[in-house]
C-alpha cells in the first residue's frame, strides 16, 4: 500500500493519534472524535488498497489562510485553483487516451480528489498563497502534473477508480472552514462562477472583468461561454492579468480585433505569468528559430503554444531534432504549424512516425511539409488510407514515393476526396504509375480543376501527363493546348 502523502505544513507543533501514532495539527486537538474513528480521520483505505495519509494538509492550509489572508482573496484563489486543478486532470486523462467527455465526467464527480490536488497546491506554494499571490497556470500544472504521472504509473488501469473514488477524511472540517470563508461549494463552481461574471456589483454596475472584455469587443454571452468552458477565468484580476496580456499582444502586432478570439480559444492564456512564463518561453521559442516577426499570427493561429509548459515543449523539439529536423527547420515547422506542439510525443508523434517510416516515408521531410499528419491515429486514419492504395494494385514501396512526393496525401478523407477522384482518374485511362509521378493530383478540387481540365484536353485532341494537365496556371494550360494542337 503506498500512501498519498501531502507534507505536513512547516511550522506546526502536531499531536498524536495513540491508536497509530498519526501526528494531528493544533486545530485538530480537542475534536470530538471517538477513539474507534480517530484513525480513520487520519488515515482512509480507498479503492485498491490506496492509504491516504495527513489528508489534513488541506484542512491546514485553509486554517494558516482564514488568520492572514483577507476572506474576498482567500475565496477567490481557492475557488481558482480548484478550476485550474480540474483543467490539469482533465488535461491528463486526456493524455492518457480518454475522449474529452468522459475526461470530464470523471472530473466533475472526483471533489475529493480536486480537494486532495488543491491542498498539494498549498503545501506547494504555502509562501504565495499566504500572500494571496495568485498562481499562473504553468506553475499549477507542473506541481501536479509529476504528482498525477508517479500515481499513473503505480495504479496503470485503476487510476480512474482511484481518482472517482478518493476518500476526503476532513470533508466534515473542511466544510466548516469553507462556510466560514465565504466558500464556493465544490459541486456550483461553474455556476458561481458564471453568476459572477452575470451578475451587477452592489451599485448596479457590471464587474470590472466584463466591463474590460465588453469594450475589448466581446459580447456578454461570448463572456460567459468562456467561463462555461474555464470557470477559473471569471477570478483573474483585470489590472494583473488581462490588462497585461492585452497589451503584450498588441505590442507584438495583434490586431486589437482579434484578441477576444485568442481569449475564446485559450483563456488559460491569462493566468500565464508575463514575467516568469509567457515571455521565457517566447525567448526559447525564437531561439529554436522561431520567426518572432511571426508572432501575431503564431498567436491567432494557435494560442495554446504559449500555455505549454518549458518540459513539453523541450521534450517535441527534442523528438524533432532526433528524426533529423535542424534548428531552423524547427522553429519555421512551428512557426506555420504551431499546433504541432499539442500533440503527444508518445501518443501521437512516435507512433506517427514509425508508420511512416515503415511504408518507406522519409520522417524529416514529411514533419517538416506535413506537420498535420502527424497528429492523426495510425489505426483510424493513416492505414486506412494506405490499404486504399494496397487495394488497388499498388507496391508499398510507390505508396511511400507518393507520401515522399504529396506529404498530405494521409489527411484526405477516404470518402470525400480519394475514391471519387480515383474513379475519375480511371475513366480518364491513365497508367497507374501517372499517380505515382504526380499524387498532387488528389489535391486539386474534382469538379473545379480536374474534369474541367481534362474536358478541355479531350475536346483538343491532345494527351498531357497529369501535371501539365493540373499544376500550371490557366494560361499556360492553354498555351501547352495550343502548342500541341498546331503539332
Amino acid at each position: 500500500m503506498t500512501c498519498l502523502e501531502a507534507p505536513r505544513p512547516v511550522g506546526l507543533r502536531p499531536g498524536t493519534c495513540q491508536p497509530h501514532g498519526v501526528r494531528l495539527p493544533p486545530w485538530r486537538h480537542g475534536l470530538s472524535t471517538s477513539p474507534t474513528t480517530s484513525l480513520c480521520r487520519a488515515c482512509t483505505l480507498v479503492s485498491r488498497q490506496l492509504t491516504i495519509c495527513n489528508a489534513q494538509s488541506y484542512a491546514d492550509d485553509l486554517r494558516v489562510a482564514a488568520s492572514q489572508s483577507p476572506t474576498s482573496v482567500r475565496s477567490r484563489l481557492l475557488a481558482a485553483e480548484r478550476e485550474e486543478a480540474k483543467a490539469v486532470l482533465s488535461l491528463f486523462l486526456r493524455q492518457k487516451g480518454l475522449r474529452s467527455t468522459l475526461a470530464a465526467r470523471i472530473v466533475n464527480k472526483s471533489d475529493g480528489f480536486i480537494e486532495h490536488l488543491v491542498s498539494k497546491l498549498q503545501n506547494t506554494y504555502r509562501s504565495r498563497y499566504v500572500g494571496g499571490r495568485e498562481l499562473s497556470t504553468p506553475e499549477i500544472r507542473d506541481a501536479l502534473m509529476p504528482y498525477l504521472e508517479a500515481l499513473s504509473r503505480e495504479h496503470g488501469d485503476g487510476l480512474v477508480e482511484v481518482v472517482e473514488n478518493f476518500s476526503d477524511p476532513f470533508s466534515e472540517e473542511r466544510e466548516a472552514l469553507s462556510s466560514s470563508m465565504v466558500l464556493t461549494p465544490t459541486s456550483s463552481n461553474k455556476q458561481k462562477a458564471i453568476a459572477r461574471v452575470s451578475t451587477p456589483t452592489s451599485g448596479g454596475a457590471l464587474p470590472e472583468l466584463v466591463l474590460f472584455l465588453l469594450e475589448l469587443g466581446m459580447d456578454h454571452e461570448e463572456i460567459k461561454n468562456v467561463v462555461r468552458k474555464f470557470p477559473a477565468f471569471a477570478y483573474y484580476n483585470v489590472d494583473r492579468k488581462i490588462k497585461p496580456l492585452v497589451e503584450l499582444l498588441i505590442e507584438l502586432g495583434v490586431p486589437r480585433s482579434s484578441i477576444p478570439g485568442i481569449i475564446k480559444k485559450r483563456p488559460q492564456l491569462c493566468g500565464i505569468s508575463l514575467s516568469d512564463n509567457l515571455k521565457p518561453m517566447m525567448v526559447y521559442l525564437e531561439n529554436i528559430g522561431v520567426n518572432k516577426a511571426q508572432w501575431s499570427k503564431v498567436i491567432c493561429r494557435f494560442p495554446a503554444l504559449l500555455t505549454y509548459s518549458r518540459n513539453k515543449v523541450e521534450t517535441t523539439v527534442s523528438f524533432l531534432t532526433e528524426l533529423g529536423v535542424s534548428k531552423e527547420n524547427i522553429g519555421k515547422i512551428l512557426t506555420r504549424c504551431p499546433h504541432l506542439m499539442s500533440y503527444s510525443v508518445d501518443d501521437n508523434l512516435k507512433p506517427t512516425a514509425e508508420y511512416f517510416r515503415s511504408i518507406g516515408a522519409d520522417v524529416a521531410s514529411l514533419i517538416q511539409k506535413s506537420p498535420q499528419a502527424f497528429g492523426l491515429n495510425v489505426e483510424a486514419k493513416l492505414k486506412p488510407i494506405t490499404e486504399f492504395f494496397l487495394e488497388r494494385g499498388f507496391s508499398m514501396d510507390e505508396i511511400g514515393i507518393m507520401v515522399n512526393r504529396f506529404g498530405i496525401i494521409h489527411t484526405l478523407s477516404l470518402e470525400e476526396n480519394l475514391l471519387p477522384k480515383y474513379e475519375f482518374f480511371l475513366t480518364m485511362e491513365y497508367p497507374r504509375g501517372e499517380l505515382v509521378k504526380f499524387p498532387q493530383y488528389f489535391g486539386y478540387s474534382l469538379d473545379q480543376r480536374i474534369k474541367p481540365r481534362y474536358a478541355r484536353m479531350t475536346n483538343c485532341g491532345v494527351r498531357l501527363i497529369l501535371n501539365q494537365m493540373l499544376s500550371v496556371s490557366d494560361s499556360r494550360f492553354e498555351e501547352i493546348l495550343k502548342k500541341k494542337t498546331v503539332v
